[in-house]
């Protein structure tokens, strides 16, 4: 029986559990959605010893990524997968960037590092960008009040739909070793999507407003001082994926 072990067992890594143990999997791991304490090593190392696939969606801390640095010597022989992010690419100005643009020149320096370890592992490295899905979308920050229009022309975005994150996982492990980029079709301002969730539900977009008009928390102030168009065409080319929601209309039309 294939075994995965998936350190993180979160929000999206969760769904890659499920889709695996529909498939007659057996899937453990750490994290909430998990029955092994991250820390408890012996029962970790037991756990890993008997999986034939290890993958990770732990993102840094304290500047190191806690698996590699507790774990390492205990990831050998099987396939290795890491959810990692678009932002180790940083800021290119609205540019296209694919698995062939440097990194490490972002705010995510530590994320870019991590990326790199794995890569030298020989694990396949999901680069995301950001996530959306079921209880976690524009409409849901709509519903609540929580969305925003900020002024800020020329700014793009590349997201992803959670299942097709599930679908591209699946698709690599029959595929070599290397970085993926797993984004939809479509990079778009955050402005755009959240008017198509407004008209969704039937309501008017927030106001247009600068972001310090916005009273953005300093991580969403972040979000936007980036500005880029990934390029998912490896992963289509190489994983022979294709996402269910090559945009993001299709994925909220889904959602609502």
């Amino acid at each position: 029986m294939d075994r995965m072990f998936i350190f993180g067992l979160g929000y999206t890594a969760s769904r890659v559990a499920s889709a695996l143990e529909s498939r007659g999997w057996a899937v453990t791991g750490t994290g909430r959605g998990g029955a092994v304490a991250f820390d408890d090593e012996a029962a970790v190392r037991a756990a890993l010893t008997e999986a034939t696939h290890i993958l990770s969606s732990v993102p840094p801390a304290d500047e190191a990524d806690p698996v590699l640095t507790r774990y390492a010597d205990a990831l050998g022989g099987q396939w290795l997968g890491y959810l990692s992010s678009t932002g180790v690419y940083g800021n290119t100005g609205g540019a296209w960037v694919d698995e062939s643009a440097p990194v490490g020149s972002g705010r995510r320096t530590a994320r870019a590092e991590a990326d790199a370890a794995w890569l030298v592992r020989g694990a396949r490295v999901f680069r995301l960008p950001g996530i959306y899905g079921p209880v976690r979308s524009a409409l849901d920050r709509v519903r609540e009040g929580k969305a925003h229009r900020i002024d800020m022309p020329g700014q793009v975005f590349s997201r992803i739909h959670v299942d097709d994150i599930v679908s591209g996982v699946l698709a690599a492990l029959d595929a070599p070793p290397g970085a993926y980029n797993l984004a939809d079709d479509l990079p778009a301002s955050q402005n755009a999507v959240i008017e198509e969730a407004c008209r969704l539900l039937g309501q008017e977009p927030p106001p247009l407003r600068s972001l310090d008009e916005a009273g953005l928390s300093a991580p969403a102030r972040a979000f936007y001082a980036e500005n880029r168009r990934v390029a998912n065409g490896k992963a289509k080319r190489v994983l022979g994926w294709q996402p269910r929601y090559p945009t993001y209309r299709e994925g909220l039309a889904s959602l609502a």
